[in-house]
């Protein structure tokens, strides 16, 4: 039996590997994301906490990571990350650090009082608790 010359068929072309992006690296990117959103629309002149902006982001009970987003933002992003504090309206940056220094001065900027490293949530509050449902009924606001 004689062999023939014809040449093979080509092996059809594998497609060029797709560079797949790991689930929690990209999960980890939407919860940035959606923390600095919230962070964003703060108005200017009112604070929130760390626990409500991760509510709002949809991350509730991680106010920890609302934190350490905020601590990883370059100096000058534009964030504005001075109207975040810690629950009850505390200043979160130990007391005579740089950091608490310039959070207060940036409030100060803003018109908010954070003198004595608290801030009054009912006064500067934005989607905070104004207390009980007596105080908001009867606060004449």
């Amino acid at each position: 039996m004689m062999r023939s010359n014809m040449p093979k068929p080509a092996r059809p072309a594998r497609p060029a590997p797709v560079a797949r992006v790991p689930a929690d690296v990209v999960e980890r990117e939407r919860r940035i994301a959606a923390i600095l959103e919230v962070v964003r629309s703060i108005p200017r002149g009112r604070v929130t906490t760390y626990g409500s902006v991760a509510a709002r982001a949809g991350l509730p009970r991680q106010a920890r990571l609302v934190g350490k987003v905020l601590a990883g933002l370059p100096q000058k992003s534009g964030v504005p990350w001075q109207r975040v504090v810690a629950a009850g309206g505390r200043i979160a940056f130990p007391a005579g650090s740089p950091a608490r220094e310039r959070q207060i001065s940036r409030l100060r900027a803003e018109g908010v009082d954070a003198a004595r490293g608290r801030v009054d949530l009912v006064r500067h509050g934005w989607g905070a608790s104004l207390g009980n449902l007596d105080q908001l009924l009867w606060s004449g606001e």
